[in-house]
């Protein structure tokens, strides 16, 4: 994080996402104001709350994929949710509180991948003893250059793998009981005959693996882990809450009835949430005091005004997300990392066909997927795939049959195969 000032976030944002420097600017200030309050004295360092952000704009133009691309950026623990998807308390459905509950299980995911990493080494090590004397009588380094030559690949060796026996479990969300801290599969998991094992038989690459991960479970500390995790999510962990638009009554706050008193309650479940509330997980009380909140919605029909004054004054950062036009629409096509074209490339490779595109077909590409916006929905750089998918529809059907050869789309390719569907705008509303 010390290494992040807000101008190298930026840098590293633009890699991926086209545009928007005003909502790139705001997520690199308020990621840097998280370094800069844990180096503040102690005595002050908990008042220091993080400004959180409302982008507004509409579909395909990004705000998700800031969101997701600044907490991989900061390695932090980060959780996506739809507002739409909540209830009020007292109604069947989702509670605001699972958000937290999900950003608590996305820590410990990304807590456990770095410890496992760490002791990846011995792990490895451990696991390739132990196969070797599974393999069976004979010189065990042996056994070894073996494996790691992969000249034992197509071998099966038999493993002892454990497994839970309070499977139906599963099958419910537990929701409910997550509410007050109780994980069923962990109640039952020592009680007698729910945990028992039974040999399987599996190639030697496979065996390798599930033993690699048995001994870093061994080696790894799991209380620290959940510790570690807890930690994280409190003091870095990302929310980011989509459609919170939809939520926001038209009439405003005193206005309506029906569907909008959910929506208000819906509100008013959210906001002791991103002021700063308790909430129990299974692996303990989580503080939401300290994560940053990043809301967002396209904001059509209603307004931030239209959401309650106490939810606004929680969100004090607006950014307003540019519509995507014909130069952003091309420059996504090719410039980001992992750019459109280059998947499309990467992926009829496999198969020994090498797609060209030339720049006048990629100015093509994107003019009319902005003339498909302009005609029907702006859902904008969403549009890309549809129009994509569509022209290379006849490439990818044969590109198992075409052996190893070249194909250049151009301008012309592009015009041919999209042409009619474009002009037709009652075709392009179905097919587009």
């Amino acid at each position: 994080m010390s290494l992040l000032t807000p101008r190298e976030v930026v840098v590293e944002l633009d890699r991926y996402i086209i545009g928007q420097a005003a909502a790139k600017r705001a997520v690199a200030i308020a990621l840097r104001n998280r370094w800069r309050r844990q180096r503040v004295g102690a005595d002050l360092r908990d008042e220091i709350h993080p400004k959180n952000i409302i982008m507004i704009g509409p579909t395909g133009v990004g705000k998700t994929e800031i969101a997701r691309r600044l907490a991989k950026l900061a390695q932090a623990p980060f959780a996506k949710v739809e507002a739409s998807k909540f209830t009020e308390v007292g109604y069947v459905g989702r509670d605001v509180e699972s958000m937290v509950r999900e950003l608590v299980e996305n820590a410990l995911t990304l807590v456990r991948e770095e410890e496992a990493e760490k002791v990846k080494a011995k792990a490895s090590a451990a696991a390739e003893d132990r196969l070797a004397e599974l393999l069976g009588p004979g010189d065990r380094e042996k056994h070894k250059a073996q494996l790691r030559a992969g000249t034992l690949d197509e071998q099966y060796v038999e493993l002892e793998v454990q497994e839970s026996g309070v499977t139906f479990l599963r099958n419910f969300s537990g929701q409910g009981l997550e509410e007050v801290g109780v994980n069923l599969q962990d109640l039952f998991r020592n009680m007698p005959g729910m945990n028992r094992s039974r040999r399987r038989k599996v190639r030697v690459p496979e065996a390798l693996k599930l033993l690699e991960q048995e001994e870093a479970g061994k080696l790894i500390d799991q209380e620290r882990v959940q510790r570690e995790a807890l930690f994280r999510a409190e003091n870095s962990g990302i929310v980011f809450i989509d459609e919170i638009d939809k939520i926001a009554s038209r009439e405003g706050p005193k206005g309506g009835s029906g569907p909008d008193v959910s929506r208000e309650g819906v509100q008013r479940d959210i906001l002791p949430i991103v002021e700063g509330s308790t909430v129990t997980t299974k692996y303990g009380s989580v503080k939401t005091d300290h994560m940053l909140f990043i809301a967002a919605g396209a904001f059509h029909v209603s307004k931030p005004s239209d959401l309650i004054p106490e939810l606004q004054g929680r969100f004090p950062i607006r950014v307003e997300l540019e519509p995507l036009g014909g130069d952003h629409l091309s420059r996504i096509l090719t410039e980001p990392k992992n750019s459109l074209l280059k998947q499309y490339a990467a992926l009829l490779a496999t198969e020994g066909v090498r797609l060209h595109f030339s720049d006048d077909a990629v100015a093509e590409i994107a003019k009319l997927a902005q003339t498909v916006n302009e005609r029907t929905q702006n859902i904008g750089a969403r549009r890309l795939h549809t129009i994509l998918e569509r022209l290379l529809d006849e490439v990818s059907f044969s590109a198992s049959e075409m052996g190893t050869t070249d194909v250049q789309v151009d301008a012309t390719y592009v015009q041919k195969r999209l042409g009619d569907i474009i002009h037709d705008e009652d075709l392009s509303r179905y097919i587009l």
